[in-house]
């Protein structure tokens, strides 16, 4: 599992690291890390020698490791151009080094060029680019759009504009974002939430960490954690030769509806794909369920379902006194459940929410922005890490928070996001076999802030395979899912 670290969190720990090095050690650090992955790149492009560089220079330390990488990749041949955003303010030992190895200064981006460095602003910056930074990037994405060969922009720690600490990205008065747009970001010593979560993520293209000493220097608690295969293997149920479908755990699901049996048989999907060894479905789809998924054993209602390790509840259910009925059995019950889609709008009435608090058993929640809303009051807003753990806390539940870089917080304060996640799984009925699975791994014993961890992983995997063949079903995925949690052994 990889940390993610605030912005003062990684100012106190360079401030230490500095301390115990000679003065712009780090800063050589991070330049040599960052002309590595340039050259990496030109090579890519055709050739390092006679590449041509074109840095975006402002006036802080990113700026400073832009004029340095530019200093050693020009001393490769590399035909090395820079623009000073704040002329007068850029760092200048590192435009005096530039100078001397042959670089040259230009003010205005000329094209065409194999690669753009962006060191315009680092995690100092906030609101945006300034209007004359926007300026010379919307410029230079003119250009990039008229030239075939089109340049690759590497940002320097984090794409110059974004909010560092929540992954917002603000937007210009014209409506567009007012951020770099990286097709690779170099980051130094941590990860950022910027790079991990909210719509920045998708601007920091692929992510490299550099290890510039940093680490044991950050102290404190992480912001958010971002979760990683060896991490599900660690936290997967093993059987054993004693295992049988009872051991494994027993799963309940009441979902759906006579009126929306395709959520029934979809959550019903999920949670045959996890690791659980039974599954016992309580609801008004019971014909369609077991004509799609004959080894469930069905019922009509929650109380007749029998004994289960956990319940999930809410995907197509309805939102009349029936399914409130049934959300208030399975609350009342001692074990861990997924509430997810009509569940959750359930439970705006205050009655059903107060039931939440008072639960010893684990709650994981599964809201999209639209159900936040509702449940909230409010929108997730910029900082969708912060919204989810404050939904936590007041909930007394572990919040999974949906969407392309899925948030999940835990009522304690600690939070994870998920890398896996896909503009493919924005279809129907998708949602409802996450909450299957998430549910299948509570039943089997893991403990809930993992098991949504987990179930978003897999989720986000399973859509990828499942894109891979063209546009995306909800059954799709349940096909897709089986063959990526058999991975796990």
């Amino acid at each position: 599992m990889r940390s993610v670290w605030r912005v003062t969190d990684v100012r106190a720990a360079e401030a230490g690291l500095m301390a115990t090095l000679p003065e712009g050690t780090l800063m050589q650090r991070a330049a040599a890390g960052l002309a590595r992955r340039a050259a990496l790149l030109l090579a890519e492009r055709g050739g390092v020698y006679g590449g041509r560089v074109l840095l975006l220079v402002g006036s802080g330390d990113n700026g400073g490791d832009a004029l340095y990488a530019g200093e050693r990749l020009a001393r490769r041949g590399v035909d090395v151009s820079a623009l000073l955003l704040t002329p007068g303010r850029a760092h200048a030992a590192g435009l005096a080094a530039l100078r001397a190895a042959g670089g040259r200064l230009v003010d205005r981006p000329t094209g065409p060029v194999d690669l753009v460095l962006d060191g315009i602003v680092g995690i100092g910056g906030t609101g945006g680019l300034r209007a004359s930074a926007d300026e010379v990037v919307q410029r230079l994405c003119e250009l990039r759009g008229r030239d075939d060969n089109r340049s690759t922009v590497l940002a320097v720690d984090v794409p110059s504009g974004v909010a560092v600490d929540t992954g917002h990205v603000p937007l210009s008065a014209s409506g567009r974002p007012s951020a770099i747009r990286a097709d690779v970001t170099v980051a130094f010593g941590a990860l950022k939430p910027a790079l991990v979560v909210g719509p920045a993520a998708a601007l920091a293209g692929q992510v490299e960490l550099v290890d510039i000493g940093l680490r044991p220097w950050l102290r404190g608690t992480p912001a958010l954690r971002v979760t990683e295969w060896s991490d599900l293997i660690d936290w997967w149920p093993e059987l054993s030769p004693a295992s049988e479908k009872y051991t494994r755990g027993v799963v309940g699901v009441a979902t759906g509806s006579a009126t929306y049996p395709g959520a029934a048989v979809l959550s019903v999907g999920g949670a045959l794909a996890g690791p659980t060894g039974l599954v016992r479905y309580a609801g008004g789809a019971r014909t369609e369920v077991l004509h799609q998924h004959p080894s469930v054993i069905a019922s009509g209602r929650v109380a007749d379902a029998g004994r289960v390790q956990a319940w999930v509840c809410g995907s197509g259910l309805g939102t009349g006194a029936d399914a409130a009925a049934e959300l208030r059995a399975v609350l009342a019950t001692s074990v861990p459940v997924v509430l997810d889609a009509d569940a959750l709008t359930l439970l705006v009435d205050g009655s059903l929410a107060d039931r939440l608090r008072g639960r010893d058993a684990p709650i994981v929640v599964t809201p999209h922005d639209r159900e936040f809303t509702r449940l909230c009051g409010e929108e997730p807003g910029a900082d969708r890490v912060g919204a989810a753990l404050r939904l936590a806390a007041w909930m007394n539940a572990v919040v999974l928070l949906k969407g392309d870089r899925t948030v999940i917080g835990t009522p304690d304060g600690r939070a994870y996001v998920n890398p896996t996640g896909t503009p493919a799984l924005a279809t129907g009925g998708t949602g409802d076999v996450l909450a299957g699975l998430l549910g299948s791994l509570l039943a089997a014993g893991v403990p809930a802030e993992r098991a949504a961890a987990s179930a978003a992983y897999l989720h986000g995997l399973a859509g990828r395979e499942a894109a891979r063949g063209g546009p995306v079903t909800a059954p799709d995925v349940v096909t897709a899912l089986r063959p990526v949690v058999a991975r796990l052994g």
